[in-house]
């Protein structure tokens, strides 16, 4: 993307805006983020200061980050980073983008973390970034963690964050396929497992630039939910919990399969903030 050599910050915001697709959701919201990403400085400073200027050197990065925009990638990749439940995490294009949904996954674990006075084991199934795990293991200092993720991409970006966040010590990130028979009993378990049926995958915008095979659920979106609870039964402890994220449309039978392989436990289904289901509830005791 073009911009001209000696504008200040408000002219050269105005330049990308002229030269982005007019359908760019957030656009003078995302021109802005980069701005301050490329300036090291709050977007508060940016607003602030309209009259500075880049460098030759910044000005370049900035060029070439709005094409990149303008092209579609999500802000979080052009960054590096994503806020998530109050934290940053480091992102790349090996892992899904934490999305503010998720947040209700980690709120009902926080809620029933909070009732014990024991510490816990945690394992997060498809751990990604490892927000789920990092967020628990930063807000809770008993918890004992084990991340696993069948990408050892994800899960170099997994180890960043934690170490970022000062919690190494105590999550454990392993290259695994869901749950290893070999696993211990887990206090909880999470996932945020691939959940979009195969059909539905171009409706996501972001499909051209994150991992597929972190967004495709398969067929009927169950590829991996399906054999999610049947391995998690012999590794939940009692009294334990489980939670696992779904796709919006597939709430019923997310729960069908939680009542078929946890026939004693107390199931339920959340709605998120937009009252769509969201999130299966396992308790157990």
């Amino acid at each position: 993307m073009k911009l001209p050599t000696d504008a200040n910050l408000a002219e050269l915001q105005h330049a990308i805006r002229t030269q982005l697709p007019p359908d760019l959701p957030d656009a003078s919201a995302g021109i802005l983020v980069l701005i301050a990403h490329v300036l090291q400085q709050p977007k508060t400073w940016v607003l602030a200061h309209p009259e500075a200027r880049l460098n030759t050197q910044a000005r370049q990065q900035l060029s070439q980050l709005a094409q990149r925009f303008a092209q579609g990638e999500p802000l979080p990749y052009l960054t590096g980073t994503q806020e998530f439940f109050g934290l940053t995490f480091k992102v790349s294009s090996a892992v899904l983008i934490p999305r503010p949904e998720t947040e209700l996954l980690v709120e009902e674990a926080l809620t029933w973390l909070q009732l014990l006075d024991r510490p816990v084991r945690l394992l997060d199934v498809g751990t990604g970034s490892g927000c789920i795990a990092l967020t628990l293991a930063n807000r809770v200092l008993s918890l004992q963690g084990t991340a696993s993720d069948n990408s050892a991409e994800a899960l170099e970006i997994a180890r960043a964050n934690a170490r970022a966040l000062r919690v190494s010590e105590r999550v454990t990130f392993l290259q695994a396929d869901l749950i290893p028979e070999n696993f211990p009993k887990y206090d909880l378990i999470c996932a945020n497992l691939p959940y979009i049926p195969t059909r539905k995958l171009g409706t996501v915008n972001s499909i051209a630039f994150e991992p597929e095979t972190a967004l495709d659920g398969g067929e009927d979106g169950l590829r991996l939910l399906r054999p999610f609870f049947s391995l998690s039964a012999p590794h939940l402890q009692n009294p334990g919990l489980l939670l696992a994220e779904t796709e919006a449309e597939l709430g019923a039978e997310t729960l069908a399969l939680a009542q078929e392989n946890f026939p004693e436990a107390r199931i339920d289904l959340l709605k998120d903030l937009n009252q769509r289901d969201r999130l299966v509830r396992v308790q157990l005791a």
